[in-house]
């Protein structure tokens, strides 16, 4: 990604439309940091994505931003609102049950009447129907999980 200069203000910008806006001028094919400067023109960094919370979003700036020399693109970490933070536990809530769900089902030939059910069986199977009950629910981790007998 590039971006020009205009009155200071920087612009999205293309290699080709250097060529087309330069239609007399002959560019190699490598252009140097140094040769875009004399046109105003610059090479625009991505910054790798911070890390969010489950109360945080992350958003691409929409204009880079000069940092020592270098223009970079960089996020921003927003807090989400209340109704952002609701839909998005519903959503979850909805996976981690289809997920207890799932490992329920993968257990239910043990509880059929001609199978007596181990012990620890049964222990998981109630700490599968309790896990909404778990602190994190909805946000929970793989070791939120009771673990298979």
């Amino acid at each position: 990604m590039y971006i020009k200069l205009n009155n200071g203000v920087p612009e999205n910008y293309s290699i080709g439309q250097l060529r087309k806006d330069n239609i007399n001028t002959s560019f190699p094919r490598h252009l140097t940091a140094e040769l875009l400067a004399e046109h105003d023109v610059y090479a625009v960094t991505h910054q790798p994505m911070p890390d969010a919370t489950a109360t945080q979003k992350v958003e691409l700036n929409e204009s880079p931003t000069l940092v020592d020399g270098s223009w970079e693109m960089q996020w921003n970490v927003i807090d989400k609102t209340s109704e952002e933070i609701a839909a998005d536990n519903a959503i979850k809530s909805e996976s981690v049950r289809s997920i207890r769900d799932e490992r329920l089902a993968a257990t239910d030939w043990t509880a059929l009447t001609d199978v007596t059910m181990a012990a620890e069986m049964a222990t998981y199977r109630q700490a599968l129907r309790d896990i909404t009950d778990h602190a994190n629910f909805p946000n929970l981790q793989n070791t939120d999980w009771p673990e298979t007998p």
